[in-house]
């Protein structure tokens, strides 16, 4: 008897999902608890593993369909019967298309297809390919230039091939040996006479399907009706420090070989700005509260949430009483979340309770950001890029001097209607002081 695959209630208040990508074909053999598809609800995006091993025998509901909780979604053939999935796959076959199969039809249909040579032959995803982190525009590009994703080596988080890589990779050369006709670039190595073709392919690949219109993912919608609801909850403002960062620089730099051999987790400095934040939120908890109708919420523990930026869009999962972990806890918690986060493992739990929050848009090279707030938090710290800057330093005995220093910029953004500039500013303060005059253990 074939064992069916539910669409799975991920969290009390989530009654249905959408499917965004199945990893599996009809036919091809799944073990349990193998990642089998991928869903998207408004709490989470997430991987969803196979019930039983055995045979994919059915796929019933396709890529893009929204189902409710409970929700047979395919079926898996436990005996292992792979005469079947051949059959088993017309259903799916015969199910309306989706829009991207539609756009791509039309493509077909307008674009005269290269005829196929021996040094060109069409290309099929393989197993290899399918297990490649990327998204379907980034594959569906591979698949007209003839690409093996496993020859691609990704720079976006997790390893993730991004459509930058892929465009790179196309330009650099592969195809250009493949195509008789003058070459575009001499096929020369990677390294320096690649690096013009690799920084223009940003530019080019966002007009490469000019027209489509593209619906919105699922998180995407959510992400916008969540950032209009928080501009017109909350009344923004922000302010902006500059804090001498050099001590924490040379701190890390002397530490992060031992910390990661000791503990087993790189040493990065997001908690350093995370301590520091708790630090000031004990000295300042209206700055950790929340606006209840008339009534203000003061949190017993301070829930910070690290704003992570992926591929598909961004996520905050949450550091629950982070106010109660020491530096390494800090430190182990921020990196799991990461890693769940950017590998689809969080729970809808992971994403809830927050009571602060902190944003880097620095890690892309930012000097400094405006963050918007994220609700019902009443306040979200932005942290800028670190560089290296002309300061003016005044030693013990006051003398001034010009030196060289590590320098980033801190960005609160806050909720006017519950937190004054004064306040604000104060909390920032110390913020500065803590990171300018590090003294806790790193462990």
């Amino acid at each position: 008897m074939p064992t069916d695959i539910i669409m799975p209630q991920m969290g009390e208040s989530i009654v249905e999902g959408t499917i965004t990508k199945w990893l599996k074909k009809p036919g091809d053999k799944v073990q349990r608890d193998e990642p089998l598809f991928e869903i998207s609800t408004d709490k989470v995006d997430a991987e969803i593993p196979a019930p039983a091993s055995g045979v994919l025998q059915e796929i019933k509901v396709t890529e893009g369909t929204t189902v409710g909780v409970n929700t047979v979604v395919g079926t898996i053939s436990v005996d292992g019967e792979t005469s079947a999935s051949p059959a088993k796959a017309a259903p799916a076959a015969s199910a309306p298309p989706a829009k991207e199969e539609k756009r791509e039809e039309k493509k077909a249909a307008a674009t005269p297809t290269p005829t196929p040579t021996a040094s060109t032959p069409p290309v099929e995803e393989s197993s290899e390919d399918e297990e490649a982190r990327s998204s379907p525009l980034v594959r569906k590009i591979a698949r007209e230039h003839g690409v093996s994703l496993s020859q691609i080596s990704g720079t976006g988080l997790g390893g993730r091939i991004t459509k930058q890589d892929i465009m790179a990779f196309v330009e650099r050369g592969p195809s250009a040996s493949s195509s008789a006709p003058a070459p575009v670039a001499p096929p020369t190595p990677p390294p320096s006479p690649a690096s013009p073709a690799a920084s223009a392919a940003p530019r080019s690949a966002p007009a490469a399907y000019p027209g489509d219109l593209v619906p919105l993912t699922n998180m995407r919608k959510i992400i916008a009706q969540r950032m209009i609801e928080s501009r017109r909850t909350s009344a923004h403002v922000h302010c902006m420090y500059e804090v001498d960062f050099t001590r924490i620089v040379a701190l890390r730099a002397k530490h992060k070989n031992g910390f990661e051999q000791r503990h087993g987790v790189r040493l990065t400095f997001m908690p350093f700005f995370v301590r520091a934040a708790i630090i000031a939120l004990q000295q300042w908890p209206i700055i950790n509260a929340s606006l209840e109708g008339d009534s203000i919420r003061f949190h017993r523990n301070i829930n910070v949430g690290i704003a992570v930026a992926l591929d598909w869009g961004l996520i905050v999962p949450v550091l629950k009483n982070a106010g109660d972990l020491n530096f390494l806890g800090l430190q182990r918690g921020i990196t799991d979340l990461g890693e769940r986060a950017r590998n689809k493992k969080l729970k809808p739990e992971d994403v809830e309770g927050s009571t602060f929050t902190v944003t880097n848009p620095g890690q892309f090279g930012a000097v400094f950001g405006l963050p918007i707030i994220n609700q019902p938090n009443s306040a979200i710290m932005g942290v800028g890029g670190i560089t290296k800057q002309p300061l003016v330093v005044t030693d013990k005995e006051g003398n001034d001097s010009i030196a060289i220093r590590s320098v980033v910029h801190l960005t609160l953004g806050y909720d006017h209607r519950l937190i004054d500039g004064a306040v604000a500013d104060q909390f920032m303060a110390l913020v500065k002081k803590t990171l300018e005059n590090w003294n806790e253990e790193v462990g």
